[in-house]
Parts: C-alpha cells; structure tokens; sequence
C-alpha cells in the first residue's frame, strides 16, 4: 500500500503545480519551459508507474474490504465506461463534443473513477480511484479559475470538422471495444466481466 501512496501523492504533486501559476513560473524561470516539461514529464510518469505497480502490489497482497458492492454495479460500470473513451478521443480531436465539455479529459477521468469505485469496494481501489476522482475535481475547478486555455490538452487546432463528433465517437467505441475485449486484462490483470 505504500508505493501506491507514495505513486499517487508523486503523481498528483505534478500535476498540482500547474494549479499553482507562480510555482510553474518560479520553475520555469529556473529549468526553461523544455526544462519544466521534460522534469513534469518524468515525475509524472515515474508518479504513475509506482501507482500502478503499487496498486498491482497492494491487490496481490490482499487489500482490504472498505465495501462490498454488488455484482449488478459491473454492469453499472460497463455502461459509464463507453462515454470514457469517446471523451478520451474529443480531448485531442477539435469536435463539437470537445467544445461542449470544454475538458473532455477531466470529464472522462471523473466517469472513469466514479465507474470504478462503484465496482471496487477494497481500500486500494477508494485510494486509487478515489484519488483520481478528488484530483479531477479539484483540478476542473483550479482550471475555471486560471481562466481560458488553462488546462487544454494539446491537441489538432481548428473548427471541428463536418464529421469530427462522428469520428470521435467511433474511435471511442472501438476502443471500448478493444479494452472490454482484450487491453484490460491484457493491461490490468483483470478480465471486465
């Protein structure tokens, strides 16, 4: 449970500093803003490979039960988990969805941890997905105070194109469609069903 913790309190102090407009100024005053990104880039990533592999550690070890959920919240879940992945996709494709939501990305991490601790009751998973869920929302809500452009994802500029909901949308479903299918067993150790 440690390296969990510690994966998760690494990752989400990265992405605290962006909140934080005169720390990423301080820093990027100091490393260059190529100094910043790479330096946010590897604590970040080395943030989410403890997490996961400390949630992986803490799953085998047998984390306790904070909560039973029932079995009928999987199918709960399945069903939050399709709008995830086309949320995914309209973070980085101009669309009217992406206009709409403004942050797909934070959306789509707030679904994905809601869907989560719905169908995992153990204190890893509320650590883990609780975590995501608390950050998202904090960071939606540091996003509307820095103002305009704060927090996009970089992503292909321009108007939406006359069919780009119609594309986000059916790469996200293949995507869903690959996850449930093979990625998350393949990538979680967990078969969705």
């Amino acid at each position: 449970m440690v390296l969990l913790i510690a994966g998760l309190i690494l990752f989400f102090g990265s992405h605290a500093v962006p909140m934080a407009p005169s720390v990423r100024a301080g820093l990027v005053s100091k490393l260059g803003e190529n100094g910043y990104k790479g330096l946010f880039t590897l604590v970040s990533l080395a943030g989410l490979g403890l997490t996961i592999y400390g949630y992986g550690v803490a799953r085998f070890d047998g984390s306790p039960l904070i909560y039973d959920p029932p079995f009928w919240l999987r199918h709960v879940t399945m069903l939050l988990m399709v709008p995830v992945f086309i949320f995914l996709v309209a973070a980085y494709v101009p669309s009217r969805i992406r206009n709409t939501l403004k942050h797909p990305m934070l959306v789509a991490v707030k679904l994905w941890a809601l869907a989560h601790l719905l169908a995992n009751g153990d204190l890893a998973s509320v650590l883990l997905f609780g975590g995501f869920l608390a950050w998202a929302v904090v960071d939606r809500i540091s996003v509307k105070r820095r103002g305009p452009g704060a927090g996009q994802v970089a992503a292909v500029t321009g108007a939406p194109g006359k069919y780009a909901d119609i594309v986000v949308i059916l790469v996200g479903l293949a995507l869903y469609g690959v996850f449930v299918w093979k990625l998350h067993v393949w990538l979680i150790g967990v078969p969705v069903s």
